[in-house]
């Protein structure tokens, strides 16, 4: 009996005529809106920041939503909710950020504004620092208020679908600076790259001070050019870096 030859995509190894043009392979954590061969710089990015009452996405909820678009290297847009969570703010998380319960009481709940936040996410690369905390966040407020199983009557923008990666610059953070013993916290990467940030912890200044560090680091030769190869760059890195801190912890 003849061994199938192993390489290709059907037993033959071999395409079968006429569908060859139909087969494509997408980059893994690459949103299908953009080619993935683009330059990054190039595409409209969408920085998104949280405030919280807490560090638990699961019980915890957001406060503050900030939303700074870029593009070419520039700032394009930027948006801004304050939300009234539906439970106190902790007093040590009003220390983080100056938000009271009195600042949020008369403002709209998630629920209230979540078309709106959608809607500015919508055809946009999603990227934050510490991405893993303000996805959580986003995700588990969209779930709460049933706009996952309806999404409000339109499709799910590239920020809240499960394949989609987000940029992380701290990521590319830990890998520039790495053995140099220095924080890799956003105000101290900002302030190192001489950018601005005067209302830390403020979820539209910390977003765009996000931004203005992932251009900056774009003028770094060790950063990739196009989409696909930031994307699979930071997936590799992340990688790495986990392990690392596995390693550490033993």
């Amino acid at each position: 009996m003849k061994l199938a030859d192993p390489c290709g995509c059907f037993p033959t190894g071999r395409h079968y005529p006429g569908i060859a043009h139909l087969i494509q392979v997408r980059a893994v954590g690459v949103a299908e809106e953009f080619d993935a061969g683009d330059a990054w710089v190039d595409l409209p990015v969408a920085f998104l920041d949280t405030e919280t009452t807490g560090t638990d996405p699961k019980v915890n909820r957001i406060i503050e939503v900030g939303i700074v678009i870029g593009r070419g290297a520039e700032v394009v847009e930027r948006r801004n909710w304050l939300i009234n969570p539906g439970v106190p703010i902790p007093p040590e998380s009003t220390e983080v950020h100056q938000i009271t319960d009195e600042m949020v009481a008369d403002k709209p709940s998630f629920g209230e504004v979540v078309g709106e936040i959608l809607a500015v996410l919508a055809g946009k690369v999603p990227a934050a620092y510490n991405a893993s905390f303000d996805r959580a966040f986003l995700r588990n407020e969209v779930e709460r208020c049933g706009a996952l199983g309806n999404n409000l009557g339109g499709d799910l923008p590239p920020a809240v679908r499960s394949d989609v990666t987000w940029i992380d610059p701290l990521v590319f953070a830990r890998e520039f600076y790495k053995g140099q013993g220095e924080s890799r916290a956003l105000g101290a990467v900002a302030e190192r790259l001489g950018i601005s940030l005067d209302n830390a912890h403020r979820a539209t200044d910390d977003a765009e001070a996000a931004l203005e560090v992932l251009y900056a680091f774009s003028r770094d030769s060790r950063m990739p050019d196009t989409y696909a190869a930031l994307v699979q760059e930071q997936r590799r890195l992340g990688r790495l870096q986990q392990e690392a801190q596995r390693f550490w912890r033993k």
